[in-house]
């Protein structure tokens, strides 16, 4: 029988709540044993793990894989080659491609893509409405028949509250979440950055805070007696998190992620006209950042995201009104989520690990059946990623295996990252040839 054998790590299972010292065994693609000391066998793969961490697979709740229509961007298959990369194992792609990911056929076009592309899982997220345009519900009871792990119209906000309220109850009925880009477009008109005096001083229309808040309050008011999994997409200010507090602390099922550039970046990041630092919703001031940092640090915020957004070199070099919003992350963001995170000693590997692994397959309906994902559970299927704690190492687009490079983040230093990345039990990343396949 094919056995591997992840030798000697850390082994930190928050759903489990395992952390200690051991082995995992992996037989067939599911996990056999996970602790203790396993014999190595004739015929055994082994993955050195010592002095690492070994957890379950890194799942992002939140890529743009940009296929179809994209694809000088990225495909399906250069998405999920960068998230292995990065250390995870399964990620869900947004449906603002062209056309739309708005109908069951286009979600089982993602499957076949993702099983084509044999590197991490990807998962389709449905659009609320057809063609995101904000007006007619898609066919979401379809579309979570056919594999969709939650909806939303990224990119876009769900503006009419009429709509909302639909989607909602639908959305409900079907047990998936409503993912909210929450932007009021009305007061985001040709906005490009944060509302402020940078965006005065460099001549470009403002992103304010208050966009972003008052939709938040307007869905937590109307799911109030629904009781959809509402999730807020991409948290950027500090008066959002205060909404997702209260609400969470009401008893109402509110989640929230965050993304590294809004732990880490400012729109100081925007002076001199940086395309690289051009995103939606924008870097904010230190205090937004501080505040994005305290709700994770409390549980208020108990997801995050990288929101990878890749574009071509050529429309990032165009000014900075006309350049696109975003920028990659799925092999940058673990390093930059200790940097912001675990060094400042906001939260432990443990926790981080929890951010990362079981709240976004609880999330996206990724930790029961069929997928089983998110967990070291014995007999579920095994997905792993391995990561040095203590590896440092230089952010460097020549290494990419994504198609686009686009971050603010290239030549930081950071540390901790993903060495090993297993999918079904199979070795997709072995970075430093510590074993497997």
């Amino acid at each position: 029988m094919d056995r591997l054998i992840i030798k000697g790590g850390r082994v930190i299972d928050p759903a489990n709540g395992v952390d200690s010292t051991g082995d995992v065994v992996i037989e067939a693609g599911a996990f056999a044993s996970v602790g203790g000391s396993a014999d190595v066998g004739k015929g055994d793969r082994v993955f050195d793990a010592s002095g690492c961490i070994v957890c379950p697979g890194l799942i992002d709740p939140h890529v743009h894989a940009r296929e179809p229509g994209g694809e000088e961007a990225e495909t399906i298959a250069t998405c999920a080659a960068a998230a292995v990369e990065g250390g995870f194992t399964s990620v869900c792609c947004m449906p603002n491609t062209e056309p739309a990911l708005d109908h069951a056929a286009s979600v089982k076009f993602v499957y076949r893509q993702s099983k084509e592309a044999r590197r991490a899982r990807v998962f389709p997220v449905g659009a609320v409405t057809k063609g995101r345009e904000g007006s007619e519900l898609a066919e979401v009871g379809l579309m979570s028949e056919a594999g969709a792990v939650g909806f939303s119209d990224d990119g876009t906000v769900v503006a009419s509250a009429g709509v909302m309220v639909k989607a909602l109850k639908y959305l409900a009925m079907v047990d998936r979440a409503l993912m909210q880009h929450c932007q009021e477009p009305t007061l985001t008109s040709n906005s490009v950055m944060n509302s402020g005096p940078m965006a005065v001083r460099l001549g470009l229309m403002g992103w304010p805070a208050v966009a972003e808040e008052v939709i938040i309050e307007r869905d937590i008011r109307l799911n109030r007696r629904i009781g959809c999994s509402y999730h807020v997409q991409h948290v950027s200010c500090a008066g959002s998190v205060e909404l997702v507090r209260a609400a969470r602390a009401d008893g109402q099922p509110v989640t929230a992620e965050a993304s590294p550039h809004h732990l880490l970046l400012t729109e100081d990041m925007c002076d001199g006209y940086n395309t690289m630092a051009k995103v939606n919703p924008p870097l904010r001031r230190q205090a937004d950042v501080d505040a994005i940092r305290a709700g994770v640090a409390d549980g208020t915020i108990t997801i995050l995201a990288t929101d990878h957004a890749p574009h071509a070199k050529e429309l990032k070099a165009l000014e900075f009104d006309a350049a696109p919003f975003g920028m990659v992350g799925l092999e940058t963001a673990l390093g930059l989520y200790v940097k912001a995170l675990v060094e400042p000693g906001l939260i432990d590997w443990p926790k981080l690990i929890e951010m990362m692994t079981i709240n976004p397959a609880r999330l996206c309906r990724l930790e029961g059946l069929p997928h089983q994902l998110g967990t070291l559970t014995v007999g579920r299927q095994a997905d792993v990623t391995v990561i040095d704690p203590a590896e440092s190492w230089q952010i460097d687009e020549s290494v990419f295996a994504g198609k686009s490079s686009n971050t603010p983040f290239m030549g930081w230093d950071v540390t901790g990252r993903a060495v090993g990345t297993f999918v079904g039990g199979r070795t997709k990343l072995d970075r430093h040839g510590r074993g497997g396949e």
